[in-house]
């Protein structure tokens, strides 16, 4: 009898079932310099304990992205291991902060399906969640991805969409309890722009860029204890070539954009993503954001923006998404719509 796990395939799912996903992780000070080393991030509240306990909170915690990476690659092996390509996101939220000591865990429910018209593939819709051990879900979010069939024979099941909200209600957004921005030093921040000083519908360009290079994205994607074999396994795509993981382009583009949203601390939402073109070591990128609207919350001093993030090819029109024909321009590597918590 097999011992070994060849992973799921689109057949193999069915919508209802929640799946608890193996190997959970205790998170150290080790996961924080390692991010930090991968990414050029900066942001102040991720950087320093004394930063942090100004705003409120106990102790520095782990960038949001990070615990969103942690928690993708434990429902990896389960959903996206033979997979296509990962699509979009959608729901997100970010319930708690993760902090070092805690130990996380992922469930994923399946709550749509989709077999493609080929008969070779699939979309698998799931909602994921990572908890703690106090068992509180620190984020909830969904996400779709394209999932090779085993058997082209199969019967295609019944399809399911699930109905999912364009934006998160930034009235859902959780705050961090005690996260207070009265006092927010923006001199040790980096920069002076508060949230009244950004428009709805104006763009930023963030100005830097940086060159992919396929080492970090391995180490990354091993950090994250992702398993997806696109990934790592250059016999698995037709082109001989290892497609860099979403995730990874994400927390570049998120570090880029740094350079003009040094006060955008806190991701609190995800309203949506799309990766819109596949992304190979070698490729340099660079990385825009567009303001989409601004909310107050009840906590004192911090105010919730809503930014769409774009990382693009080197050498892209400036601030230049999709064509005439609405489709994503070929050098639109991301589209990522969040929620995050600034100084009013």
């Amino acid at each position: 009898m097999a011992k070994t796990n060849p992973g799921r395939f689109f057949e193999d799912y069915t919508v209802g079932e929640v799946i608890d996903h193996a190997v959970p992780r205790t998170i150290s000070g080790g996961e924080r310099a390692l991010y930090h080393a991968l990414y050029p991030a900066r942001h102040a509240l991720y950087s320093s304990d004394e930063f942090a306990r100004a705003c409120g909170l106990p102790t520095s915690p782990m960038d949001d992205l990070a615990g969103f990476h942690m928690v993708f690659g434990k429902t990896v092996p389960d959903v996206s291991r033979n997979a296509v390509a990962n699509l979009g996101y959608a729901e997100g939220r970010f319930l708690l902060p993760i902090f070092p000591g805690d130990s996380l865990r992922a469930t994923s429910e399946v709550i749509g399906l989709k077999q493609n018209s080929s008969g070779k593939s699939g979309v698998v819709y799931v909602r994921s969640k990572g908890w703690n051990q106090r068992d509180e879900v620190v984020v909830d979010y969904c996400r779709w991805v394209m999932v090779h069939k085993r058997d082209m024979d199969a019967p295609a099941p019944e399809t399911v969409i699930p109905d999912l909200a364009k934006a998160v209600d930034p009235a859902t957004l959780v705050i961090p309890e005690g996260l207070d921005f009265s006092n927010y030093d923006f001199s040790l921040a980096g920069e002076p722009h508060r949230m009244r000083d950004y428009e709805i519908g104006e763009t930023i360009d963030h100005v830097d860029g940086v060159t992919l290079a396929e080492s970090l994205h391995m180490m990354a994607t091993r950090l994250w204890q992702n398993t997806s074999k696109v990934h790592f396994d250059t016999t698995v795509r037709p082109d001989g070539r290892l497609l860099i993981y979403g995730g990874h382009i994400i927390s570049m583009a998120r570090s880029l954009s740094f350079n003009g949203l040094a006060n955008a601390q806190m991701i609190a939402g995800i309203n949506a993503g799309a990766h819109a073109n596949p992304s190979f070591a070698g490729t340099t990128l660079r990385a825009w954001s567009e303001v989409l609207d601004k909310a107050e919350t009840a906590a004192p001093g911090v105010g919730a923006i809503r930014l769409r993030l774009v990382a693009v090819k080197a050498g892209s029109a400036p601030f230049a998404l999709k064509g005439e024909d609405g489709k994503y321009l070929s050098d639109v590597l991301l589209d990522f719509d969040y929620w995050a918590l600034m100084p009013l």
